[in-house]
């Protein structure tokens, strides 16, 4: 597996280096703790509105239009992203196209314009893209989910913003705002496959290492607060019921993170996970179903979701729940228990064949948590997990206490659900 190399600058910006010396591609990923949970109310949605932005002109390419051009020119991908934590911006060429991707990568970063008749436009653009997310319920079912259990804090906001805010945001919103987060100490340059690693510094040295020292302002703790199970109804018109199912987990720091994503696997983690076995094989009930661990800096979820048939709703619910209990009353069996864990390894390890994977496994960790294990600790952390320890985790996470439940669909109100909605 691909070694790594970790340099800071004097500013306090992070520089990770991870060569992949036969591939014939490169990839620079610059990485900002900056996202929804690290905003206040009034300005919700401008860490992705901001984002945006960076693509609509900088000093040294002021024309809205030329950074994509000038990509798709040298025939690069490139993309960007906001999520709850931190906003990435990323592009991947022939490796000899390295020192441009890291030249348009850096601008971007670094002198954005926030042009005023640029941000009228794509404010249009955003608002769009938040009636999008609105119009697909599968979407729609996890941000309700996320204000049901977090409530009127970053945690329950929603990445996009709410549309009254995005048409507020201001040019001086944006200045505020990169100017608290947007700091060396809190940036992360990743570069990952073929490339000259006196090169690569030098050029990063030059473009950042002018940036000025600075502490971004610290992250509003999230305030966990439930007794009883809660649901949230949506009602829509839809051919199928959508379903989402968020328990109270723990941190990314907690050490029993492996376990969780094990547990994950074994219910919700593919075609021979139960749940796929249950709700689609065995009831025909639903076409996509799974579960997963998302766990942030102090707070986490284990979620379900699915899209079912209306008239197999509660029954699937239902089946749901008693997977769970099962998962926590009674022990995996070993087979089943060691294919689970392949299924991750497997996936982990052809996952990190090219150089943007590589990029985003070892800059998503460092950027979260500062610390970094290689895919072999990574590997040798899975494969030391035990049953009894997921279990375990099953028994601390599968509680009604912690148990949310959201829909969408035909539904007024979510009387039915009240009924089979327990642990």
């Amino acid at each position: 597996m691909a070694p790594f190399k970790k340099i800071t600058l004097k500013n306090g910006l992070r520089v990770l280096l991870v060569p992949q010396k036969g591939s014939l591609a490169a990839s620079v990923v610059i990485l900002v703790e900056a996202g929804s949970e690290y905003e206040r109310k009034l300005v919700n949605g401008v860490s992705h509105f901001l984002e945006h932005m960076t693509f609509k002109g900088t000093t040294r390419r002021p024309r809205a239009g030329a950074i994509a051009e000038e990509l798709a020119g040298l025939g690069a991908q490139s993309n960007a992203f906001t999520g709850q934590e931190y906003t990435g911006y990323w592009a991947k060429a022939e490796a000899r196209k390295l020192p441009h991707i890291l030249d348009i990568v850096s601008d971007l970063y670094l002198n954005p314009l926030f042009n005023p008749a640029e941000i009228e436009r794509e404010r249009g653009v955003i608002v769009e893209e938040i009636n999008m997310y609105d119009d697909m319920p599968k979407a729609k079912v996890q941000e309700d989910l996320g204000a049901l259990m977090y409530g009127d804090q970053p945690a329950g906001w929603s990445v996009a913003g709410e549309k009254e805010i995005v048409r507020k945001l201001t040019r001086e919103d944006f200045l505020d705002y990169r100017a608290r987060r947007y700091v060396p100490s809190g940036t992360l340059v990743v570069i990952a496959g073929n490339f000259n690693e006196r090169a690569v510094l030098q050029k990063i040295e030059s473009e950042f290492g002018g940036l000025k020292s600075a502490t971004a302002p610290a992250k509003t703790k999230t305030v966990e607060r439930q007794k009883t199970p809660a649901i949230f109804t949506r009602f829509k018109k839809s051919e199928q019921s959508h379903v989402a199912f968020g328990f109270r987990a723990f941190p990314l720091f907690d050490p029993r993170r492996y376990a969780i994503q094990v547990l994950a696997d074994i219910l919700g983690g593919g075609m021979s996970s139960r749940l796929f076995k249950r709700v689609r094989e065995e009831l025909g009930a639903a076409y996509y179903v799974g579960a997963d661990a998302d766990l942030f800096l102090d707070h986490g979820v284990f979620g379900i979701a699915a899209g079912i048939d209306h008239g197999k709703t509660e029954m699937v619910v239902r089946a749901i729940l008693e997977e769970c209990r099962k998962l926590r009353e009674i022990m995996v069996p070993k087979a089943e228990f060691v294919r689970a864990k392949e299924h991750m390894i497997g996936n982990l390890v052809l996952g990190l064949e090219t150089s943007d994977e590589l990029a985003s496994f070892y800059g998503g960790q460092e950027i979260m948590t500062k610390k970094i294990i290689s895919p072999e600790m990574a590997i040798a952390k899975i494969k030391a997990v035990t049953p009894a320890e997921v279990r375990a985790v099953a028994q601390a996470v599968f509680r009604n206490d912690g148990l949310n439940f959201s829909v969408v669909g035909p539904y007024s109100d979510g009387a039915i659900f009240k009924k089979v909605l327990k642990l």
